[in-house]
């Protein structure tokens, strides 16, 4: 009778300490499964402001160009 205590003890014992186990893996690959995600919402706004950026940039290049050319055909035409 000892004996099967002593087993379904150490038994419950080895169980609790693999569900422990397990609780850890999971949080750990949580943790860098948000690490991850964090880092592709920071790559997306980095791309997204360099977009904006980029058709803003160009925008203003195409204006000042357009400005620069009416400059030189005014001064031309005194």
């Amino acid at each position: 009778m000892k004996l099967k205590t002593t087993a379904l003890l150490i038994t419950s014992l080895l169980v609790l300490a693999g569900c422990d186990q397990a609780e850890k893996s999971a949080q750990q690959l949580m943790g860098k499964a948000a690490e991850s995600a964090k880092q592709a919402i920071d790559d997306t706004h980095k791309a997204a402001e360099q977009a904006l950026s980029d058709a803003t940039g160009s925008s203003k290049k195409e204006s000042s160009e357009k400005d620069a050319e009416k400059s030189e055909s005014s001064s031309q035409e005194i």
